[in-house]
């Protein structure tokens, strides 16, 4: 058993906690997302125990931390000090919160392949232009979406309409803060920096 240290911090989500620990739970750089216990077999026993809560919908680990999704029927107070003495112990227990990163799928960029949804498809770095809004989220944005118990990743970039695509994990995914945000903030920053984007939409992981 190792000594950890955890604690709780609200998010802009009002349905996700992040709990925050002492040391990284993942690679840096790698973030992962559950949204059943189903779904974290194999890859990891800690969301999988997570999942055991009957009020625990999803589950996103990245760096030093986890954002746990709970379902509306229940409130923080009754249930944080008990969540985060859980993922104390399991952390001090065992050795590795995610034993296998999902692998992402790669698949070629055409007019019907944009109209599928599929948040779990790696990012399109052709340009570099593309590259250039990468580093940008990557240093500007990405800090604070995780401050806030979430990730922001680069999707693919349209130089024909201008159009950009980010997708939001963690908490702030369909959190109703992030598409303000998404819009006042990023936008704003990307248009400075690259003229030639027109929007910038998100999708939810």
């Amino acid at each position: 058993m190792k000594p950890v240290t955890v604690y709780a911090e609200m998010t802009p989500n009002p349905n996700t906690m992040k709990f925050v620990t002492d040391y990284m739970l993942v690679p840096s750089g790698n973030v992962v997302e559950f949204l059943s216990a189903s779904d974290a077999k194999g890859y990891s026993t800690f969301a999988e125990a997570l999942f055991n809560f009957p009020f625990v919908t999803r589950i996103f680990i990245a760096q030093n931390f986890v954002t746990v999704y709970k379902n509306e029927m229940i409130d923080w107070d009754d249930i944080t000090l008990e969540l985060r003495e859980f993922v104390r112990e399991w952390l001090s227990e065992n050795d590795d919160a995610v034993q296998n990163i999902p692998e992402q799928e790669v698949i070629e960029q055409t007019p019907e392949s944009k109209k599928v949804l599929n948040t779990n498809i790696a990012p399109i770095i052709n340009t570099e232009t593309d590259q250039k809004i990468v580093d940008l989220i990557n240093e500007y944005v990405k800090p604070a979406v995780e401050q806030d118990g979430g990730a922001i990743h680069f999707q693919s970039y349209d130089k024909v309409t201008g159009l950009v695509t980010v997708i939001l994990k963690g908490s702030c995914s369909g959190c109703p803060s992030s598409t303000a945000t998404l819009k006042g903030g990023v936008e704003t920053l990307l248009k400075s920096h690259v003229p030639e984007i027109k929007e910038v939409v998100a999708l939810n992981g």
